[in-house]
């Protein structure tokens, strides 16, 4: 495998210093650019972040001493790397305008922004899900006159524990309904009880915007490419509710989920233990041997959930019984920044690499 010279733009956030902290001894990808706001360019990486350093290992060295380079000077930034991670914090419109700048120079962007969920021809990928998305890059490169240069985007990080979930017994038993209560940590906002005091002994019965992703990604993941566009599915009918908890890292989701085909109890522990998708038949470097673990909880579900299954790659549930109302109900947890930010963009920029489409 081709070792890819690799940016992170938008490496000062904390999901940023994710993609840094998993690059770092790479099989595949070494960090050769860090980019950011003008503020930070020209700094050393570690000047720039300074004590914001929020990951739970020590800054790589590698990346401490690079120079931070403006993320604005695109065709700079593109002529120094093979393709880019995408992190920045910016509005919707400017994140949509540089992302397609960095394609139109012809080199490919892996976000982890929402920006671009939603446009036709952009594939949304969990590699375990839906990997064949990927094909509808060739349609995008003909829209934006590229040769090498794409977009693609991760899903937002709370889908990564329920999402896989359904996902195995969505299509054998008629997935019908869902609704879903998540549990979000910090992180999720870029914080930790440094910078954001107040959720200490906090709760916050609402993320903006974070429902409607949580209703509505879900169908594009389960769509199919119809000649220059994604199609969503029109099933399952999803309703959520999101909550920010004050814990730091780990989102949680409460799932009720109804069926045309009412399973067992025992084929759906069945289908999660022998799931596998493509990221495990290519044996990509990033992607966890057993995605889906389930453990049986009676009482404390927080005894046995964790949320750094195989290095924060993959998805812990418990508690599967029958509901009086839905089919069944069961709890999940996932790691939001390993497996719902950054370590899903390293996941499928290492599909994208072994499927041909950076080089």
């Amino acid at each position: 495998m081709k070792k890819y010279q690799v940016g992170v733009v938008g490496a000062t956030g904390m999901v940023g210093q994710r993609f840094v902290s998993l690059l770092e001894n790479h099989p595949w990808f070494e960090l050769v650019v860090v980019a950011a706001s003008p503020r930070s360019a020209g700094k050393t990486y570690e000047e720039a972040v300074g004590a914001r350093w929020a990951m739970p290992t020590p800054m790589p060295q590698n990346a401490a001493k690079l120079v931070v380079m403006d993320a604005s000077h695109v065709e700079e930034v593109a002529q120094k790397v093979d393709f880019v991670f995408c992190a920045v914090d910016m509005k919707k419109d400017e994140i949509k305008a540089l992302e397609e700048a960095y394609a139109k120079v012809e080199c490919p962007v892996i976000s982890n922004n929402s920006a671009n969920r939603f446009t036709d021809d952009v594939p949304m990928i969990v590699p375990e899900i839906n990997a064949d998305h990927a094909q509808i890059i060739e349609a995008q490169r003909r829209r934006l006159g590229t040769t090498r240069g794409f977009i693609a985007v991760k899903s937002n990080c709370s889908l990564q524990s329920y999402v896989p979930a359904l996902h195995p017994l969505r299509e054998e038993f008629g997935l019908k309904n869902v609704l879903v209560c998540t549990y979000q940590a910090i992180s999720g906002a870029g914080k930790t009880f440094e910078t954001w005091p107040e959720m200490v002994d906090n709760c916050i019965p609402y993320i903006g915007g974070e429902e409607e992703k949580s209703e509505q990604e879900p169908l594009k993941l389960w769509g199919h490419v119809e000649g220059d566009r994604i199609v969503k599915a029109s099933s399952p009918a999803i309703t959520a509710q999101c909550l920010r908890i004050p814990v730091s890292d780990g989102h949680m989701a409460a799932v009720f989920m109804s069926f045309e085909k009412k399973p067992t109890k025992e084929q759906i522990l069945e289908r999660w233990a022998s799931f596998q998708g493509e990221a495990q038949r290519l044996e990509l470097p990033s992607a966890p041997k057993q995605f889906l673990h389930y453990f049986e909880e009676n009482d404390r579900p927080q005894t046995k959930l964790d949320r750094n299954l195989e290095n924060g790659m993959a998805v812990s549930i418990g508690r599967l019984r029958e509901d009086t109302q839905y089919d069944y109900k069961f709890v999940c947890l996932s790691h939001n920044t390993l497996r719902g930010a950054a370590g899903g963009g390293v996941l499928l920029a290492e599909l994208l690499a072994a499927k041909g489409y950076l080089d």
